[in-house]
């Protein structure tokens, strides 16, 4: 799997290290295999939010290599922190969609990373031949979520419902 790049961020394959690191302590440093060599990479505590109560079912979704396809860690080209986790949830449907998921640390809210970070995913993903469509699900309570997609071109499609953040609006990115 490759590293994507942005202007701000690299987008590192989640390991298995990372998430059996991550599961041991929070908040620590791993070194990560990156096309300019290693990198000395800082996780913090906040590390990576939400997602955390996954991170057991993850392991059992790394590849022989040690890496959850489709999986992704943004870390800053600068400092070489990770400020958030996305990626696809699954394997494109037989219409060619594909899901995604992300979220990046409060602490950098605000300041375009996510666009940045979701942009070179989608990017990524709709380069795939089967991929046609890329899809995500925000609450309806996440406008700082929804203006991330409307920046990328993602177009309301209609309403989901998940149990812990109720209804959700759906949204799709055609290639």
């Amino acid at each position: 799997m490759p590293v994507l790049f942005t202007p701000r961020l690299q987008l590192l394959p989640m390991t298995r290290d990372m998430i059996i690191a991550r599961l041991e302590a929070a908040g620590f440093s791993l070194t990560c295999d990156t096309p300019d060599g290693p990198l000395e990479v800082c996780f913090p505590a906040e590390w990576p939010g939400a997602p955390l109560g996954a991170f057991p079912y993850y392991l059992t979704q790394t590849d022989r290599e040690g890496v959850k396809r489709g999986s992704f860690v943004a870390v800053t080209r600068e400092g070489g922190r990770a400020i958030g986790q996305l990626g696809s949830k699954g394997k494109p449907n037989a219409a060619g969609e594909l899901e995604i998921g992300y979220g990046l640390n409060p602490e950098v809210w605000g300041q375009g990373l996510a666009t940045e970070a979701v942009g070179a995913l989608v990017a990524h993903l709709h380069a795939r031949p089967d991929v046609q469509m890329v899809t995500a699900q925000t609450a309806l309570h996440n406008r700082a979520s929804e203006r991330v997609l409307e920046k990328l071109g993602f177009v309301r499609t209609g309403r989901g419902w998940d149990d812990e953040e109720g209804e959700l609006t759906v949204w799709a990115h055609r290639v």
